[in-house]
């Protein structure tokens, strides 16, 4: 990891590894047994390329309650925002800069999947975080999603997604920490 940051550092120099803040930059993320089952994530930060507040959130969809009901068909479910402390230890699989269209869909994504937006069920083989996290790849542009063997495996999905959209995604596979530590301040509104 100590070899890690002066190579982060100098691509940043460079311009070539990570996205820039000038639009809105998705970050899709996994995140692996802890504290937690695995999970998949997004995050949306940057300004909109038309202007308005910085943006810096992550969403992620889940089981309202984790119980063994989960394993037995639908249950109720939650769009949640993942804590920095979270997302640090989490791991930044691949990030995709946005079009204002495409952050507009991302976040009419996010209010579908809400209490708001009327179906917020949880299934774990048909509405999982892997499901959440596939349809805003389908909505940002993304292809080689019909991973179904993936669909339980949040690492291996993104990886997988990643890899199938090499030259459209900025690779990234690192820790969150690293990451996070890459990214410049959002200008103040």
């Amino acid at each position: 990891m100590i070899l890690l940051r002066p190579l982060i550092a100098l691509l940043l120099w460079l311009g070539l590894a990570m996205p820039a803040q000038a639009a809105v930059t998705a970050t899709f993320w996994s995140h692996e047994l802890g504290n937690s089952f695995p999970h998949a994530f997004f995050t949306l930060r940057g300004v909109p390329d038309a202007g308005g507040p910085p943006v810096d959130i992550a969403y992620g969809f889940t089981a309202r309650t984790l119980s063994p009901a989960i394993l037995w068909g639908t249950v109720a479910g939650r769009l949640e925002t993942a804590k920095p402390n979270y997302i640090s230890g989490s791991d930044a699989q691949f990030a995709v800069i946005l079009t204002d269209a495409q952050y507009a869909a991302l976040l009419a994504l996010a209010r579908a999947w809400s209490e708001e937006g009327g179906d917020n069920s949880y299934n774990l083989n048909r509405r999982n975080c892997v499901h959440f996290v596939q349809e805003a790849a389908r909505r940002v542009g993304l292809t080689g999603l019909d991973q179904p063997r993936l669909m339980k495996k949040p690492r291996s999905f993104l990886k997988a997604v990643g890899a199938a959209n090499a030259g459209r995604v900025i690779q990234l596979g690192i820790s969150g920490k690293a990451y996070l530590s890459t990214l410049p301040p959002l200008p103040a509104h």
